[in-house]
């Protein structure tokens, strides 16, 4: 349907769900898609504490939580040294931090669970590509707005602008070979990535599919919006708001790799 054929060795990139996790999308709900891009699922280590900060520890997450078991699986950065790409009039960042094997790929698939986020105010595409692809170093330094040792002290806008910078270097990587899925389910204001989760509080939506990681998440909030019958949306969207989220996609077209304007196809 879109007309976008992923070449060449893809990776496939998930969140893993940390440990305790209730709400992240199980393997076997992504286990068609993946097949059938033959692909790779690619993770990167975290830059806080829990079963995921460390190689070991994340690869024993990977294969508790089924990916090992149904796909074959790459944490890019389970070994030094990053690779560095550059980041082209970033006003916090000049180089985006990933994992090495990301130059093992010729091609990207972004699997995104849209939900919240307690940073973030919500994930979704551009969260995939910009904290999602880079390594823990990368993690800390995009918080901390081009300085790592400001992960959880760097001015909120400047870490939202920081993410968009970051994205569009892994775009820019993969020369555009690159296709999105949002899945609109279990939406708790929560990211996958707490250990403690609050359970979703709102119904589910449905899958998105798109080739601009802008117009993509834009579209994700205008659905949730869209929801004005569903009981949960006020406090969905005040996670949202009370974290500036929207931002991110707002510095994100202002760059230019994406749009916030797009045509809504429906798939019955």
């Amino acid at each position: 349907m879109l007309g976008k054929e992923l070449t060449g060795k893809v990776a496939v990139k998930v969140h893993s769900g940390e440990q305790g996790n209730q709400n992240f999308i199980r393997p076997d709900f992504w286990k068609p898609v993946v097949d059938h891009v033959n692909g790779t699922i690619v993770e990167c280590n975290t830059a806080y504490s829990g079963e995921r900060n460390t190689t070991p520890k994340h690869l024993k997450t990977l294969a508790t939580h089924g990916w090992s078991e149904y796909f074959d699986v790459d944490l890019l950065d389970a070994e030094g040294p990053d690779m560095e790409l550059p980041v082209k009039n970033g006003k916090h960042l000049t180089v985006n931090y990933v994992g090495k094997d990301m130059a093992n790929y010729d091609s990207l698939l972004v699997l995104s669970h849209f939900k919240g986020h307690p940073m973030g105010g919500f994930g979704g595409a551009l969260k995939q590509l910009s904290i999602g692809c880079a390594s823990a170093y990368g993690k800390a330094v995009i918080h901390g707005a081009g300085d790592a040792k400001e992960i959880w002290t760097a001015d909120h806008n400047k870490f939202l602008e920081s993410m968009a910078e970051s994205a569009e270097t892994v775009i820019d990587f993969f020369k555009g070979n690159v296709v999105y899925v949002s899945v609109l389910k279990n939406l708790s204001v929560d990211c996958d990535c707490c250990a403690v989760a609050e359970d979703p509080c709102m119904k589910d939506i449905g899958i998105m599919v798109s080739t601009d990681p802008v117009a993509i998440d834009q579209a994700g909030i205008d659905m949730v919006y869209a929801q004005t019958d569903d009981p949960g949306l006020p406090h969905f969207m005040e996670r949202v708001k009370s974290r500036n989220g929207t931002y991110t996609i707002d510095v994100a077209a202002e760059i230019g790799y994406g749009t916030k304007d797009y045509e809504l196809i429906t798939v019955e």
